[in-house]
């Protein structure tokens, strides 16, 4: 999607570029609205709370049964994790397709992000013994989140010309971290101080569950009254979930610098990933770290992934964002191999280690979306970031599954976040062999003057 294009969808207006850039900080508010979800409920409160929920309906063997099916109480968190990935692997490329033929994506992100926040909000009314009701709404919310992020991030080409992408996306990524970080803060205080609120600690991490949710709807409003609908492709017509998803991987086999591209990032993605979800793990059982380390460890990560993400962005208009990216990917190795030394009971050295994440994580992320953008053949927006958000969210098992192996055999957490380095040399050599300039042409996109 060329610059010719934006003035197009832009005619009738007194002031392309001014209309331009109003709908680029209503694109931000998205991730303003939506990342605090990741933050506060993925990340932080709903995986400990709802499996003290399912303990409490535990038979003596430790054994909850959903649909008459035998699991151990402490796995139903993370079951129910994998099961919405399963109902966002079928969903997001029957959305995608639909939203590419139809032209009417607004719609389709309005139906996503408010049945994840309702979702997210009736969280509130999760307490006793009612896992089930807990399973059920992660599920929802948690495939509702992908399929909306697939939404958002297809506007990416439609609302920047090539030039300004980079710094779009990284402002994106900083708007979510400067929320989650916000709202995070203002979850501890209610959490940590819930007697002097006259709150039981449950109805405390109740009330952060629903907050996120109600955060997440009441900001979606601005995107929402700011995004347009542009042109609908004619002639296509959505497929059933696997089906669409194998059409558009054949649709990119025609393009494989894209599917090449999309390769490298899944292998550092899963990386990325890893990293995030099994600190916290490496912090308790190697580094014996307190739950309260942890917890402030997650809020800095979060408050510098915002500076990182704005410092990235301008290196990337200085040098490229092939360039910086593969900046990060060196920088995001050294950071695990530092990680391998550090101490134990020093909360100190793994708040720099934090630190260093936080200062990687937003930007590779912010600079591999506005990267793919350029990569994606025009009309097809949607379908292509279906693909990418399953790479992001939808095929990162390798990392863990890596992870817990090392441990599996070294009995030592020090060897299993090492090995995760794997991931970011694999991905950094696969990412320096794309020819990106090629890649942006073959896609039929205008070739940025750096890239």
């Amino acid at each position: 999607m060329g610059t010719d294009t934006l003035r197009s969808d832009a005619a009738g207006g007194a002031d392309p570029a001014a209309e331009r850039r109003r709908e680029q900080r209503g694109w931000y508010f998205y991730d303003w609205a939506c990342s605090v979800y990741s933050t506060s409920v993925l990340t932080v409160f709903l995986g400990p709370y709802l499996t003290s929920v399912a303990e409490s309906a535990a038979d003596a063997d430790g054994y909850v049964h959903p649909l008459g099916i035998p699991v151990r109480a402490g796995s139903f968190f993370a079951y129910s994790v994998s099961l919405s990935v399963i109902v966002a692997v079928l969903v997001m490329p029957l959305v995608g397709a639909a939203a590419d033929r139809s032209g009417r994506k607004k719609p389709l992100l309005a139906a996503a992000a408010y049945t994840g926040a309702a979702a997210t909000t009736a969280m509130f009314f999760l307490d006793g013994d009612r896992y089930l009701l807990g399973g059920l709404l992660l599920v929802v919310a948690n495939a509702a989140q992908s399929v909306a992020m697939m939404l958002y991030n297809s506007y990416l080409p439609q609302i920047a010309p090539p030039e300004e992408r980079d710094a779009v996306s990284s402002r994106g990524w900083a708007f979510g971290y400067a929320a989650g970080s916000l709202v995070l803060i203002v979850n501890l205080v209610l959490y940590t101080g819930h007697d002097s609120f006259g709150l039981s600690e449950s109805t405390a991490v109740r009330v952060c569950l629903a907050s996120a949710g109600l955060w997440w709807g009441a900001f979606a409003l601005i995107p929402l009254r700011r995004l347009r609908d542009r042109r609908a492709v004619a002639g296509k017509a959505a497929l059933p979930g696997f089906r669409q998803l194998a059409a558009t991987v054949r649709d990119m086999r025609r393009r494989p610098l894209t599917l090449a591209f999309l390769l490298a990032y899944l292998v550092y993605n899963d990386g990325i990933q890893t990293v995030i979800s099994q600190a916290s793990v490496y912090g308790s059982e190697e580094l014996g770290l307190g739950q309260s380390t942890l917890i402030v460890a997650v809020l800095l990560v979060q408050v510098l992934a915002v500076a990182g993400a704005l410092a990235l962005g301008r290196l990337a208009r200085r040098y490229g964002a092939k360039r910086t990216i593969l900046g990060s990917l060196v920088a995001w190795t050294v950071t695990l191999g530092a990680g391998y030394f550090l101490p134990a009971g020093a909360p100190a050295w793994f708040f720099v280690l934090a630190a260093g994440i936080g200062l990687v994580l937003g930007g590779s992320q912010a600079l591999s979306r506005s990267l793919f953008s350029h990569l994606v053949p025009p009309g097809k927006e949607a379908e292509y970031f279906s693909a990418y958000e399953l790479s992001d969210r939808g095929m990162s098992w390798l990392g863990p599954l890596l992870f817990g192996l090392t441990y599996q055999l070294t009995g030592s957490y020090r060897d299993a976040i090492l090995s995760l380095v794997a991931f970011f040399v694999i991905g950094f050599v696969l990412l320096a062999r794309v020819p990106v300039r090629r890649a942006i042409g073959d896609a039929g996109n205008p070739v940025p003057e750096r890239i």
